[in-house]
């Protein structure tokens, strides 16, 4: 697999890349390391190994790139919706455990200090930049920053921009909730607010609601996104590294009968990117610790809602082939009151990014979170 951005998209998304390189500013000690501009920036993706992709890329592709050398002078009717006229500033966050560097960075509104935090906590391959998608309105990090929140983005060790592991199945589901304890009290330092919104994607749910049986002194409402309530299916784990291919990047999205995606669910241009971010930062290859805890059979529950004492959105798409609806629709038997459960028909695993349903995602999201 080779790398998909040409000259003129590293150009392009020059200001993004930096943000984990430490070569803008002077990240190492928490200061700005950029302010985002109007639109995300958008490279112009090429692929030899994934059949369409240029065809793809090349759909809309004319309207969507950003290039850095021209400023949006228009703000359209959905760039207001979405606060895309907003600008953004961008904070890393020296964090260190067990001789690991964490990356964790804020994303905040330009304009203002934030007065309320959120934590957002990635899935079992890919890291946190994938709440922070830079095409159109689907950063879902912009978001909650256009609506007052300092959004924390933590990757866990040995994922995308932390610091490497020689082991990759050491950072497991309890040893991943250490490394979220670790960020929240970063941030309880830095803000001087003990408490704030948690949400966790995907092997996330696993791992905050294990943070959160344990702490949960630190956290204001806890959101489960797609939660993994019980095993996904016995499959023996015995790689401690997993190899991330464009396929498997790709796989979340949502397919016709004859295979291909389903342009009507989910963006082309979206999925290009998507992918591209994921090779960009997360490499070849990711840890596996996560994946080996939650290969296992479906009868084997994974996280005990019993032990969760703060109130719990979960939120999840009616099309999901990881969940186990059955624990799911059974949720708040088990879920501290004021609890909410929100299915959104249609959506599937990545339904926050797919285009049918993400305003309606956000939607139900901030909704919970301002009550």
């Amino acid at each position: 697999m080779r790398k998909w951005l040409s000259a003129a998209a590293a150009a392009a998304v020059g200001m993004m890349v930096c943000l984990g390189t430490g070569g803008c500013g002077n990240g190492a000690d928490g200061r700005v390391l950029q302010t985002a501009q109007t639109a995300p920036m958008l490279p112009t993706v090429k692929s030899s190994e994934t059949p369409g992709a240029e065809t793809e890329a090349k759909n809309g592709a004319a309207e969507a790139e950003v290039h850095p050398e021209k400023e949006n002078t228009e703000t359209s009717a959905e760039e207001k919706r979405s606060g895309c006229s907003a600008e953004y500033e961008y904070r890393e966050v020296p964090l260190v455990r067990n001789g690991v560097d964490l990356h964790l960075v804020r994303i905040s509104r330009e304009d203002g200090e934030p007065e309320k935090d959120i934590l957002l906590v990635h899935g079992v391959t890919y890291s946190s930049h994938e709440f922070d998608i830079p095409y159109q309105d689907y950063s879902l990090a912009r978001k909650l920053a256009e609506n007052g929140y300092g959004v924390w983005l933590l990757d866990i060790a040995g994922f995308g921009q932390s610091g490497t592991v020689g082991d990759g199945f050491l950072p497991d589901s309890d040893y991943a909730a250490e490394d979220v304890n670790a960020a929240a009290e970063k941030i309880t330092e830095i803000s001087g607010r003990e408490k704030m919104d948690v949400l966790g994607w995907s092997w996330g749910t696993v791992t905050v609601s294990r943070f959160a049986a344990a702490h949960p002194e630190h956290i204001g409402k806890l959101v489960l996104y797609a939660p993994i309530l019980s095993g996904v299916g016995e499959f023996e784990v015995t790689e401690p590294f997993h190899r991330n291919t464009w396929e498997h990047a790709a796989e979340d999205f949502q397919k016709t009968k004859d295979g291909a995606f389903d342009d009507a669910v989910s963006d082309p241009v979206l999925r290009e990117v998507w992918c591209s971010n994921c090779w960009h930062y997360d490499g070849e290859s990711s840890p596996n610790g996560g994946r080996r805890d939650i290969c296992v059979a479906a009868s084997r529950k994974l996280i005990d809602l019993s032990a969760i004492s703060n109130r719990t959105l979960v939120i999840c798409g009616d099309q999901d082939p990881y969940l186990n609806y059955d624990l799911v629709k059974d949720c708040l038997r088990e879920l501290p009151e004021g609890s909410e459960l929100e299915i959104i028909p249609g959506g599937s695993h990545v339904v926050y990014a797919e285009k049918p349903y993400y305003h309606d995602f956000q939607d139900r999201l901030l909704r919970y979170l301002s009550r």
